[in-house]
């Protein structure tokens, strides 16, 4: 196989679901949806320079006495659009080299602030002791890092916080009850049983829009076809585009006009023939 891209990196020492196109598929990366949900294990009383266990330990605190009845009024503070200053060791880019290269260095830098939303916040369990744990259910938006999550809510207890491990159970629309480890991905490709899903699955958050076989045709070879939606629409609007279905096309974009809309060819998967 060629081309083989994912649909968002996971941390060193997390585990789940990582999202992998291959051949064609790998041109819809970029229309998947952003979504994400962790469960996320925090551990009180501890900081590290990475913000998870992986680092230098850099504030040791047991807090053998701290409840949950503490810590749950604050994870509203978490919720809708925030503010968050990403870890630094991190794979954001300042002056295009990655954060976590110039702290591997020495080299100080100030991490930018950015806007992230966080859709909810679950609190799943409660372990108490000399560094108590308490394992989160998060949706967020693209961008958030649930390591400075944990090592906020330290903050907001004046105790520390760190994260202890991390497992994505949802991302671009594709839960971890339907993923495969790599071991059986080697088992069913050995047994020629692998059969990769169709690459609209994960597009469901798009409208579909279905062509007559002459305009599909039209539509793959690059033009513009017009269309009178019921619904007009008011912005340009990117759709999943088929001749019939099952029969995926690609994706394209909505372009309302003063006659109805212009269906305009983005990613064409299935090129004419």
């Amino acid at each position: 196989m060629k081309k083989v891209g994912h649909g968002g990196t996971l941390d060193p020492l997390a585990t789940g679901v990582l999202p992998i196109a291959v051949g064609r598929a790998t041109r819809l990366l970029q229309f998947l949806p952003t979504q994400k949900e962790y469960y996320a294990q925090v551990r009180f009383g501890m900081q590290t320079t990475t913000d998870d266990l992986e680092g230098e330990i850099i504030r040791d605190n047991p807090v053998p006495n701290l409840t949950l009845e503490e810590i749950t009024p604050l994870l509203k503070d978490f919720l809708g659009q925030i503010k968050q200053i990403p870890p630094a060791y991190s794979a954001i880019q300042q002056d295009g080299k990655r954060l976590y290269d110039l702290a591997r260095a020495g080299i100080a830098v100030d991490v930018p602030e950015r806007t992230v939303e966080i859709h909810e916040i679950e609190v799943i369990n409660w372990y108490p002791g000399e560094y108590p744990e308490l394992t989160l259910r998060i949706a967020c938006g693209s961008g958030t890092y649930i390591r400075a999550i944990a090592r906020d809510i330290g903050e907001k207890l004046k105790i520390g916080g760190t994260l202890a491990s991390l497992q994505r159970t949802l991302s671009c629309n594709l839960c971890i009850e339907n993923s495969l480890t790599f071991a059986e991905i080697e088992t069913q490709i050995q047994n020629q049983t692998f059969t990769p899903i169709p690459p609209d699955t994960c597009l469901n958050h798009l409208l579909p829009i279905s062509l007559a076989p002459d305009l599909a045709q039209r539509w793959r070879q690059g033009q513009k076809i017009p269309l009178s939606l019921e619904d007009s629409l008011t912005s340009p609007e990117n759709v999943r585009v088929y001749q019939t279905e099952p029969d995926f096309l690609g994706i394209g974009e909505l372009i309302p006009t003063e006659t109805g809309e212009l269906l305009i060819p983005k990613t064409v998967i299935q090129p004419s023939n």
